[in-house]
């Protein structure tokens, strides 16, 4: 029975790790198509780092070795955002949202089977625009405004944050043959900014204020997935 038991586990064996999937092929080309990631905190939004949802937006280019696959990556994102800024009853911003960044690593298979769990660590840079117009919602001073017959100006906002990234990264890859695999991946990044505040009241002044800061934040993105087709056979 121990010898039908081991005869067994060797078949098995031989199945599943199948030499290095990866490693056998020289590039890896990637891509996201999905992720649910938290992104920068625009101004002093109240809700925070915002979370959502994004489709084809990133790409990943990697380089196999026996050892470590090295990776370069890269992410765009277009979109329209509304957010209360400073408290709920301050001011509505309304505008459109440009992020994009650059990345890139290394990354580490924890097995060499049909299913692979993985480590990776990326190094990047990352900028983050919005520019939108920023309305008073206040209904006290509002209200005052309309009985002095007069109108509390919208602002012109320009929120910018530009700096560099570190993000370390756990995922699982599934080969279901040798040149495809499909990827789901998790991440924490490490975000170290330059941030510009300018703001501009649309009346007859027109009296420009610009604010500076250096800024950290933790995004957290809780999973992508992808897919990424290998080429190139070293064979």
């Amino acid at each position: 029975m121990i010898k039908t038991y081991l005869l067994f586990f060797l078949i098995m064996l031989s199945t599943l790790a199948y030499s290095q999937t990866n490693g056998d092929y020289l590039y890896s080309v990637g891509i996201k198509g999905y992720s649910y990631m938290q992104m920068p905190k625009i101004m002093n939004q109240t809700a925070g780092n915002t979370y959502l949802n994004s489709y084809f937006n990133s790409f990943l280019l990697k380089f196999n070795d026996n050892l470590f696959s090295y990776r370069l990556g890269g992410s765009y994102l277009n979109r329209n955002e509304s957010f209360r800024n400073n408290c709920d009853n301050c001011d509505l911003v309304s505008g459109k949202m440009k992020d994009y960044a650059f990345k890139i690593g290394f990354e580490k298979n924890l097995t060499y089977s049909k299913i692979q769990p993985y480590l990776a660590l990326d190094l990047g840079y990352r900028s983050n625009k919005f520019d939108g117009i920023s309305n008073n919602i206040n209904p006290i001073l509002n209200a005052q405004a309309g009985e002095a017959s007069v109108v509390i100006p919208a602002n012109q906002v320009i929120a910018t944050k530009e700096g560099f990234t570190i993000t370390p990264v756990i995922g699982i890859k599934i080969n279901p043959i040798k040149e495809i695999s499909i990827f789901v991946e998790s991440n924490l990044e490490f975000f170290y900014s330059y941030e510009r505040q300018e703001s501009v009241p649309q009346d007859a002044s027109n009296v420009r204020s610009l604010d500076k800061f250096h800024k950290t934040e933790y995004l957290f993105n809780p999973v992508s997935i992808g897919i990424q087709f290998h080429i190139g056979n070293k064979n």
